[in-house]
């Protein structure tokens, strides 16, 4: 089998739709057909003129002309769109509109309208006024619409979108302004400004808000002419044009380079700009399209002759957040602009691995520590407050476990339309149960502060049960449920790029930030309270005990911290602009591994479950064994003799003031 057998016997050939015609070729991709490329079109030079009456044909800035003058004789056979369109509509255009609007957009259409629109600049762009520039904007906003961007991958010729940035940048490039301003054109995927400006200008900006599509909020961009490139002008007139397209960077594809194997993803609007010759540098503002913390952006020109993007031709001046500023080098071969999605750095990987390992560790501990309390509950629980103890640490396992396990079901979803009810459902969820994640931590800090200030008189514990669950669950429920109520029928309750709360448009996030940074200031003043009460040493004490009053201190803060969410507050440092890295790997890894410290602290180190279990499996042996009282077993029943402390096994339970034995 020869180099051709070889090549037709991976290739397949199949004829278009009824109407249609071209072919679509599949290619043999580990055994398997795919589509590669598509020639299939219903537009032609003779459709674009042919269906239209006389009457139609005729532009409509044209004024109306009677029926009786007009010749009915046989149409003149229309060689070439430029021939057409001096015929039927020499103005604006108009009578090709509905004709490319009507037709599908196949690769095979989408490639005619390319070449359309390339004929229409280089052939009839001698006088473009803003109606020919509207109308030439509806033919590109047909195929820049979202529904057209797949189809764009099965051209054969893969400088068509090149072709298609060009063609539009020529044809703008001989347009007259007459106004100061104007809006010249606002298309759902194109929009063009231009304004006159001079020596004496002072700063100008072109400002757009374009929509990806009819379901996400505006994507905003700024162009800026800095004054002291407008000084660089003559004292006459010149005029600048910008142009904005939201889903062009969907659609550019970047000419082979040895220094980019991977296709590059847009993540802002692409700017074109059309300016005087004497005007070298322009300042843009891009708003990322995924605003994901560790959505880096890099600002890029597109070189029209390599026909890809080029790093050198902007300097990105800032980078937060949301929005990116760069200050880019204007030539006649680099007019369109953008910021691309810089590639996973080695940073979002460490915080990556820290994150998945950390969670996968903490659902195993909080598993393994219900598991201990469920095998250990009746032999723990001999006092109401050593009860509410072991509720508490029980619903903040459960609260966390649950939200953990939604964290990683949301992050295996995209936010797209067959998955949005899903997202917005696992959204919730995770909203619910990280916040009660954090009151049921604020009730532990308020039982924790009951046991320092309360010492003669005891709640009931069904009264305590009853406020525990309204605080731990009401709480967060009454907050899940009125920021979904108000967020989503304006579809803003979830972000884009993540099954999580929306900030940009609506910013639903503050639901969960505003309730959890309080949570951790009230608990943090709680544990600074119980650092305050824990013994003091007595007049002329040795420097010992001095020394084991700070070690049971700095004990007790060790085991409240993770217990009390205090970890959380790491996460204020990270929201500030250029933190230090080791500020997020310090914030991933105290909370990636919260569960395995509610293991650790809450359940392992209290001596009262070790004995618990140890009997437990004593009694598993056939073996019975009594367990003798200790000074901190009576302390829960109010029988503890001589000086008490607050023991980090009991962290949180009761403080109480008592004097040594006489």
């Amino acid at each position: 089998m020869d180099i051709m057998e070889m090549r037709l016997a991976t290739l397949k050939n199949q004829p278009c739709a009824k109407d249609f015609h071209g072919e679509i070729v599949f290619k043999c991709n580990q055994k398997e057909w795919q589509k590669s490329t598509e020639t299939c079109t219903s537009l032609s030079v003779e459709k674009l003129f042919q269906d239209s009456s006389v009457e139609s044909r005729l532009s409509v800035a044209a004024p109306s002309i009677p029926l009786h003058v007009l010749d009915f004789r046989a149409p003149e056979i229309i060689e070439s769109v430029a021939q057409g369109i001096r015929k039927n509509c020499p103005l604006d255009y108009a009578c090709i509109i509905d004709v490319v609007k009507s037709s599908e957009t196949t690769s095979g259409n989408i490639a005619f309208i390319v070449e359309l629109l390339k004929n229409i600049s280089t052939d009839l762009s001698d006088n473009v006024t803003q109606e020919k520039m509207k109308s030439y904007s509806q033919v590109a906003n047909h195929i820049l619409d979202t529904a057209a961007i797949s189809n764009w991958a099965f051209i054969p010729n893969k400088n068509a979108s090149s072709d298609l940035l060009q063609s539009v940048i020529l044809f703008s490039r001989q347009l007259h302004i007459h106004n100061k301003s104007e809006n010249l054109v606002n298309e759902l995927f194109i929009q063009t400004k231009g304004f006159h400006l001079n020596h004496y200008t002072s700063e100008k900006s072109f400002n757009f808000s374009m929509s990806m599509n009819s379901t996400t909020e505006d994507i905003l961009g700024t162009v800026q002419i800095p004054q002291q490139e407008l000084r660089k002008l003559w004292p006459n007139a010149s005029q600048a044009i910008s142009i904005a397209f939201p889903t062009l960077g969907s659609i550019l594809r970047e000419a082979h380079s040895q220094n980019v194997s991977l296709p590059r993803r847009v993540n802002g609007l692409v700017l074109s700009v059309v300016l005087p010759e004497r005007l070298q540098e322009i300042v843009l503002t891009f708003e990322k399209i995924n605003k994901t913390r560790h959505a880096r952006a890099q600002c890029v020109g597109w070189h029209s002759k390599k026909r890809r993007w080029d790093e050198n031709a902007c300097k990105m001046t800032q980078d937060i957040r949301n929005k990116v500023k760069c200050r880019c080098n204007y030539t006649s071969a680099v007019m369109s602009f953008s910021i691309l999605m810089s590639p996973t750095s080695k940073t979002d990987k460490v915080l990556d691995y820290i994150t998945c390992i950390g969670l996968s560790i903490s659902i195993l501990s909080l598993v393994l520590c219900l598991i201990i309390e469920a095998t250990v509950w009746s032999r723990v629980v001999v006092t109401d407050i050593s009860y509410m103890r072991h509720v508490c640490i029980v619903n903040i396992a459960v609260s966390l476990l649950t939200a953990n396990v939604c964290f990683i079901i949301g992050s295996n979803f995209n936010n797209e339309v067959q998955d949005y009810n899903v997202c917005v459902a696992v959204t919730f969820f995770s909203h619910f149960f990280y916040l009660s994640l954090f009151f049921w931590m604020l009730f532990k800090a308020l039982l924790i502060i009951y046991g320092i200030l309360v010492i003669f008189r005891r709640m009931l514990k069904s009264r305590m049960m009853v406020i525990g669950f309204a605080i731990g669950y009401g709480c967060p429920l009454i907050i899940a449920v009125t920021t979904v109520a108000i967020t989503e029928p304006k579809k803003g309750y979830v972000r884009l790029e993540a099954c999580w709360l929306n900030w940009v448009s609506t910013k639903a996030l503050l639901a969960f930030a505003v309730p959890a940074l309080v949570i951790v200031a009230v608990n943090l003043i709680v544990v600074l309270v119980v650092a305050v009460n824990t013994q003091r040493p007595s007049i002329g004490s040795s420097k010992s005990q001095d020394v084991a009053i700070i070690m049971r201190i700095t004990k007790n803060v060790a085991i409240l911290t993770p217990l009390l969410g205090l970890t959380w507050g790491f996460g204020i440092a990270t929201l500030i602009e250029d933190t230090p890295l080791m500020f997020h790997i310090i914030f991933a890894s105290l909370n990636a591994f919260q569960g395995f410290f509610i293991l650790l602290f809450g359940t392992i180190m209290d001596h009262k479950i070790r004995d618990a279990l140890r009997m437990r499996m004593s009694s598993l042996q056939g073996k019975s064994r009594a367990a003798e009282p200790t000074p901190e077993t009576s302390f829960y029943t109010g029988e503890t003799r001589g000086k008490h402390t607050l023991g980090s096994q009991e962290a949180g339970e009761q403080v109480t003031k008592w004097q040594p034995e006489a």
